[in-house]
């Protein structure tokens, strides 16, 4: 399709919105009523041509000749095009056609509907572009969004807890000349871990189940280095495992917890919990430890929220708060957008 049959198109799909039709027949109506007491029909189709002049040909002809960056050269080709419509229908036709003056023929309304012709389109035209701009300029913002969170995703990958990948690879040269059975496991369970981070950084969406794997592997990681730091109990509803979300959201939470619980020195059970919410998520993961706050300079509580916001549109909400001596980190997911 041409351009200007796309410009054409597209303004009278914008014609047709309500909020721009509603007023158009409001005002056409008036006009085609006093036009209709005449006797003569071809008197009221005259103006009903002169009413889809001014409100669908003037708008169209605006955009096409103007192309939204309105030149001397394309306004007035515009203002003479107005001219020739509105002389042609309310002077040339009823001459043609050997009518008598009308409401809308007389020579005081040729005026008046030559200002609506030009006005008129001018008006709607100007509204329809700055609406088309409005759009490309939310689709261009949403573009950018998706591209933030996508680089946030890859500054997660780059920076997946040096120190934790450091000791851990630490922990397995000390194991492959003690225990390279245990090494061989670590190293594939390191693998995983980092592949799945690979492909999260790829994808927009993926299934809870793929998230909770990375979870399970990162937990499993951590209790090679020590396996009687810390134990895990996971409930999740069989029905959340196919929900889709954001890929890594849960990884920067789970490091927290570990962080901030077995690995500085807390031990005991660090419990995950998973319900279903309204076609969304309840999510709970509380890790031995007291909480003391927000604690500066920290990234991936932030990380997390950043990344629902962008993903939910503000809709998801992360709590965090003390109970004794643990932890508890609380997601509500809504459902994906559609």
């Amino acid at each position: 399709m041409s351009p200007s049959a796309t410009t054409a198109r597209e303004t009278l799909r914008a014609l047709a919105a309500p909020r721009r039709l509603v007023p158009i027949v409001l005002l056409a109506t008036p006009l085609l009523f006093e036009q209709s007491r005449y006797a003569d029909r071809r008197v009221f189709v005259i103006g009903a041509s002169l009413c889809v002049a001014c409100a669908v040909l003037a708008p169209v002809s605006w955009r096409l000749l103007t192309r939204d960056r309105p030149t001397v050269g394309g306004v007035l080709a515009y203002g003479v095009l107005g001219a020739i419509v509105v002389l042609a229908l309310s002077v040339a036709a009823p001459v043609a056609l050997h009518l008598r003056q009308s409401f809308l023929t007389a020579p005081t309304s040729i005026l008046i509907s030559l200002a609506l012709y030009l006005v008129g389109g001018f008006g709607l035209g100007r509204d329809i572009d700055l609406e088309a701009k409005l759009v490309a300029q939310r689709l261009r913002v949403e573009s950018l969004a998706r591209e933030a969170e996508r680089a946030q995703l890859l500054a997660l990958r780059a920076n997946l807890d040096p120190h934790f990948l450091f000791n851990t690879l630490n922990a397995i040269a000390e194991w492959c000349r003690v225990d390279g059975a245990v090494a061989e496991q670590a190293v594939l369970r390191l693998a995983e871990m980092l592949r799945a981070v690979l492909a999260g950084g790829r994808a927009e969406w993926w299934p809870l189940e793929r998230e909770l794997a990375l979870v399970d592997a990162l937990f499993e990681l951590h209790r090679m280095r020590d396996p009687e730091r810390f134990t895990v109990s996971r409930v999740v509803d069989d029905g959340c495992l196919r929900v889709a979300v954001p890929p890594l959201l849960f990884l920067p939470i789970a490091e927290n917890a570990m962080k901030h619980g077995p690995s500085a020195g807390h031990r005991g059970e660090v419990r995950l919990t998973i319900t279903a919410d309204n076609g969304g998520l309840h999510v709970r993961l509380s890790n031995p430890g007291p909480y003391r706050g927000p604690r500066a300079g920290s990234d991936g509580l932030p990380t997390a929220e950043r990344r629902l916001a962008l993903a939910y549109d503000g809709r998801a909400r992360l709590y965090i708060a003390g109970d004794g001596d643990r932890t508890t980190v609380e997601l509500r997911i809504p459902e994906p957008p559609r």
